[in-house]
């Protein structure tokens, strides 16, 4: 699964550890998810949709 959440964390000029707080996950879950090494629960794409002011397709898409 490809996702935007590196591109739009850097138009919004957060840190992963603020991104982090901001979803209430770990830094180390921001990275994973930017890499693709872990895909989101539904909950937390949404959280994401919510901070980014964007849909989870917006956000996500399949390879």
């Amino acid at each position: 699964m490809k996702n935007r959440i590196r591109q739009e964390r850097a138009e919004h000029q957060l840190s992963q550890q603020e991104l982090a707080e901001k979803i209430g996950v770990s830094r180390q879950t921001i990275i994973s998810i930017e890499t693709g090494k872990y895909t989101p629960s539904t909950e937390l794409a949404l959280k994401l949709s919510l901070v980014f002011d964007k849909s989870v397709n917006e956000l996500f898409s399949l390879d």
